[in-house]
């Protein structure tokens, strides 16, 4: 059978051969030939509809082409990735897919674009693979990556913790710049304000510090405090309620070094993740996390500057009806707010007064459709509302109150 020599040249501008003594080596990719694409034409009349119905081996066997391995460029992996993402309804299909890609060969994802014509190896397809597969089963993009970025930092997340949110980091911010100001008006009036007493330790008794712990999780008193001892009189103290992945703690801590830093968390997984975080930005030994259940568990007597969370607020009954990435990976405990979603604001309104320092201040995210109701309980309580801010959709946000 005679084939036109400008069939066998497209053929081989997109294979590659691996002989069977060396099956990694790329022996033979012609671009040149890649320039001229042969019509259907160029086929003979007599045998194109043959050769168009025989099994693709039997194809090469009859160009004489056997050995070579037919290969995916990093463009052809993006297209067919993006367009089997955007079927399963996912939003911005092609970021997602560059992101997943990069993460496989570890490379930052706008290097994909100064290697488009790259070929992939047989396992990296496989991992690409693997990883949009998961994500077409609507699992986080977070969890597949196994980190997320929140204000600008890179954060460790599993199925443990939360998924950090974007508007979440609005709240970080407000945080770290209260605390600044806090800390400058300190610095002009060093003795108007004594400094808390610090927290135990994790799994320590109440008023006692596990002095075996290691540093920045349940660490000894003393030696939390020594690290702080040059800022000790002017330093703002904050608690974060519910730290999760730490990345409000961690944030904070970063944008605000002279703070001192407390995160409490009732779930132990989620303080390991937490830790982990701390130690990647290098502010373990400013943050003291501390597992417990609700604010109550704090001891009697500790004070703060701020007293800022994001609480679970989700309603009970809401929650099965939530996007798949959220309802089926991120962790209950840190959705269900109760039958309307305020079981803490509920509690921070009746119970934070006591661990807030004069003119000290509370900030927490809430959900879409629950201003007016946190407002009343907040005011029938006592609090100044000082502003409630709005997200980056201009929604009704984050609560900052007084006592």
């Amino acid at each position: 059978m005679h084939l036109h020599r400008s069939l066998v040249g497209s053929l081989c501008a997109r294979i590659q051969y691996r002989p069977a003594s060396s099956p990694g080596a790329t022996i033979f990719r012609s671009a040149a030939v890649c320039e001229h694409q042969p019509q259907p034409s160029a086929v003979p009349t007599r045998c194109g509809w043959v050769f168009d119905h025989i099994r693709a081996p039997f194809r090469l066997r009859l160009l004489g082409l056997v050995g070579y391995h037919f290969t995916m460029t990093v463009l052809e992996v993006i297209q067919k990735s993006a367009e089997y993402l955007a079927k399963k309804g996912l939003e911005s299909p092609r970021l997602q897919v560059e992101l997943l890609l990069a993460h496989a060969l570890k490379i930052p994802r706008l290097n994909l674009y100064l290697d488009f014509e790259r070929g992939l190896s047989d396992a990296e397809i496989a991992d690409v693979r693997q990883m949009v597969k998961r994500r077409g089963r609507r699992e986080p993009l977070q969890h597949i990556l196994g980190s997320t970025s929140f204000c600008g930092l890179e954060m460790r997340v599993t199925p443990a913790v939360l998924v950090p949110r974007p508007e979440t980091e609005l709240l970080a911010e407000r945080a770290w710049r209260f605390l600044c100001i806090r800390q400058a008006s300190s610095n002009m009036h060093p003795d108007t304000e004594p400094t808390p007493e610090p927290l135990p330790g994790r799994g320590a008794e109440r008023g006692t510090a596990d002095q075996s712990s290691p540093p920045g999780r349940g660490a000894g008193v003393g030696s939390f405090v020594e690290n702080l001892a040059q800022n000790e009189s002017v330093a703002p103290a904050v608690l974060d309620f519910g730290t999760g992945s730490g990345c409000l703690a961690v944030s904070i801590a970063v944008n605000a070094p002279a703070a001192r830093v407390w995160a409490l968390e009732i779930s132990e997984a989620a303080l390991e993740v937490a830790t982990q975080n701390a130690a990647l930005h290098h502010v373990s030994d400013r943050i003291q996390f501390v597992q417990g259940d609700g604010i109550a568990a704090l001891p009697a007597g500790i004070q703060f500057d701020l007293i800022v969370s994001n609480p679970p607020y989700i309603a009970s009954r809401e929650i099965d009806s939530l996007q798949p990435e959220v309802r089926d990976h991120d962790p209950r405990i840190a959705l269900d707010g109760g039958e309307d979603g305020l079981n803490f604001f509920r509690a921070f309104a009746a119970q934070a007064k006591t661990f807030l320092r004069p003119s000290g201040k509370l900030m927490a995210e809430f959900g879409d459709g629950q201003e007016q109701a946190i407002e009343r309980l907040f005011r029938d309580r006592g609090w100044l509302i000082e502003a409630v801010g709005r997200d980056y959709a201009g929604r009704p946000r984050i609560l900052v109150a007084q006592p």
